[in-house]
């Protein structure tokens, strides 16, 4: 059996990452999906809770009818250095062979810790963008084409749109 680990933000997940999703498990038995910042929150760049995020994650797989025994969700921390955000994941993550980025930092690390790194296929980068997303969030724009229903409705539920013109709200008044 061969695992592979996916990291990202997904703030929000979007149907670009649900591409990587796709595309990492034609490549893989296993899928270990790196939640990454899993720290932060509130934020204008980490809106979404790490718990939301891996709210998402389920929902959309389960939306597309991706196996649930196929992938795994592990929220992991940022790191002081780089050396030892590779080591958390490393610690944190069961074994796998294979990661899935597009990241060049992160295809560094990982090459240099002698990981076979595998670039995922992207959908229009400059639509499908989680900042993208949080900008037409932000401005009332049309977003929800870019993610799938469940998170859509996630974000309904959690009033995602307004925590984000709160957020920049209060960067404004400070």
């Amino acid at each position: 059996m061969v695992s592979g680990v996916l990291i990202g933000r997904f703030q929000p997940f979007h149907l670009g990452h649900l591409s990587a999703v796709k595309f990492a498990l034609s490549e893989v038995d296993s899928l270990f999906i790196v939640i990454g910042s899993a720290e932060k929150s509130h934020q204008i760049q980490n809106p979404f809770t790490a718990g939301e995020r891996i709210r998402m994650i389920k929902d959309s797989l389960d939306e597309s009818k991706i196996k649930g025994h196929r992938w795994l969700t592990i929220p992991v921390p940022d790191g002081k250095t780089h050396s030892i955000w590779i080591r958390t994941i490393k610690d944190l993550v069961p074994r796998f062979e294979k990661v899935f980025t597009n990241d060049r930092l992160t295809k560094l690390l990982f090459d240099e810790q002698k990981f076979e790194v595998i670039e995922t296929p992207y959908l229009d980068r400059s639509q499908y963008s989680g900042t993208e997303i949080r900008m037409k969030m932000i401005k009332d724009g049309e977003w929800k084409n870019f993610v799938t229903k469940s998170v859509a409705n996630i974000i309904k539920e959690i009033k995602g749109e307004q925590r984000l013109r709160s957020i920049i709200k209060n960067q404004r008044l400070k």
